[in-house]
């Protein structure tokens, strides 16, 4: 099915063009007619399914711009998903005038969003704390809400959410649509749509077929063993981009350390970092100015690289669903993908309950020879400070980089404008080009700081 054959309305049509959406993905063919005739929709969707998408066309295809009140809330487990999702809204959105997308989310200072709210959203797009937050403080009226989305519900259960998100619709009007996606479909989300939904569409594909083609190599390492067996995978793979899973916070700060110790360009994911670390680091991973993401899964949620090519699990996952989960990344959008298991004797249990819900049979793999020197990461980010409170655009950088900096248009990766900073990926050998004629002419008449973000 061809998004063409939607009636959507014409700017939001043109959004869909514009970021060159053509045919659609399953879920979204089986749940984009259903969302924009107003129903209720239960999903089983995937992070890479194209479920963002499809609310979000449905939040959009709902709005009335002209109103400047609250019609759409989209709860997610994660900051990084949220940030995802506000974006994806946005880019369908870019034909539609006046449109405001917020992403209210803990861990940031609360200072900025109280301010933000004193011009209300159409769209708000959060974590159920933090939304928990406003409503309690009288600063996000939600009775004008007409569309609910629950991302990743499962997830969100997981992480002890469910009081929370049963407050946060208490403060929705009852007669709204409520869209439900979540990656597995349980007995206690099946409890929480009969809660909050009112005869929904339930959407399951049997993507059997659709299943992305993900080689598996398995190799026998101990504990003591692990950071050469990594270094010598990584060597041999030489991956523009891959993910390295860990269980706990410290052994991803100590994979990340010794990476770093051995000129590799790795960045570690964990919980502790502030809002603007994590950020930063996600955009170095996404647009190539970093080659090794260690993460821990609670860390790593949310994250959806499109291009990624290898997933190492330096420490098996503790379940079979989260496995699945972990080695899933690497292939989106039809691709295949790679994916590495460092295996220790101790790790017998977990190998087999693996092994089991894949109805597979582990052939062990022979460890590469660590040879040559890792290859640096192909870009390099450089961050502005000045974003959308700005009126900054992505084309206004793009523009600038081109015109006034001079540089050819393939020197010029992806560009993330968030709200008070930007970020542009250079190509390495343009890098000092870039920062020179940023620093010298002018972004849409103004000087902004323009520095460099490094490893």
């Amino acid at each position: 099915m061809l998004f063409s054959e939607l009636n959507l309305p014409a700017a939001l049509a043109q959004g869909v063009a514009d970021v060159d959406y053509v045919a659609m993905t399953p879920v979204q063919a089986a749940s984009l007619p259903a969302i924009l005739a107003g129903g209720d929709v239960i999903a089983e969707a995937h992070t890479g399914s194209g479920k963002t998408a499809a609310f979000a066309l449905g939040l959009l295809a709902a709005l009335e711009p002209g109103f400047s009140t609250v019609q759409g809330l989209v709860l997610c487990p994660t900051r990084e998903l949220a940030d995802q999702v506000s974006r994806e809204i946005r880019r369908l959105a870019r034909a539609i005038p006046n449109v405001k997308v917020l992403t209210l989310c803990g861990g940031v200072p609360l200072r900025p969003q109280l301010a933000s709210l004193s011009h209300l959203p159409h769209i708000v797009v959060g974590t159920p704390g933090r939304v928990q937050e406003l409503i309690e403080r009288q600063v996000l009226p939600l009775d004008t809400v007409k569309v609910l989305v629950l991302d990743e519900a499962d997830r969100m259960l997981d992480m002890g959410f469910e009081e929370t998100i049963e407050l946060v619709v208490s403060a929705v009007p009852s007669a709204r649509q409520t869209l439900l996606f979540s990656a597995t479909i349980p007995a206690a989300i099946r409890a929480v749509s009969r809660r909050l939904q009112r005869a929904p569409l339930d959407v399951s594909i049997d993507d059997a077929e659709l299943r992305p083609e993900i080689e598996q190599r398995f190799y026998k390492v101990e504990g003591d063993q692990k950071l050469a067996a990594l270094r010598a995978l990584l060597l041999d793979c030489q991956a523009e981009s891959a993910v390295v899973f860990c269980n706990t916070r410290h052994e991803v700060r100590s994979v990340e350390s010794y990476l770093v110790s051995n000129d590799f360009p790795a960045l570690a994911l964990h919980g502790d970092l502030e809002q603007r670390e994590r950020e930063e680091m996600l955009v170095r991973f996404a647009n190539r100015s970093c080659t090794v993401l260690v993460a821990s899964d609670v860390a790593a949620r949310g994250l959806d690289i499109a291009d990624l090519a290898l997933v190492v699990n330096y420490e098996l996952a503790s379940d079979a669903d989260t496995h699945l989960h972990r080695i899933g990344r690497t292939a989106r959008a039809g691709r295949s993908g790679l994916a590495l298991n460092l295996c220790a004797s101790r790790d017998s249990g977990r190998l087999r309950a693996i092994c089991e819900a894949n109805d597979a049979t582990v052939q062990w793999s022979v460890l590469p020879k660590a040879q040559g020197q890792p290859a640096p990461a192909p870009f390099v980010t450089l961050v502005i400070d000045a974003g959308r409170q700005d009126k900054l655009r992505p084309g206004d950088l793009l523009g600038a980089l081109t015109g006034g900096a001079g540089l050819p248009a393939d020197a010029v990766g992806k560009i993330d404008v968030f709200a008070t900073r930007s970020y542009v990926a250079i190509a390495r050998e343009a890098v000092d080009s870039a920062r020179r004629g940023l620093r010298a002419g002018k972004i849409k008449g103004r000087n902004f700081r323009v520095r460099e973000l490094s490893i």
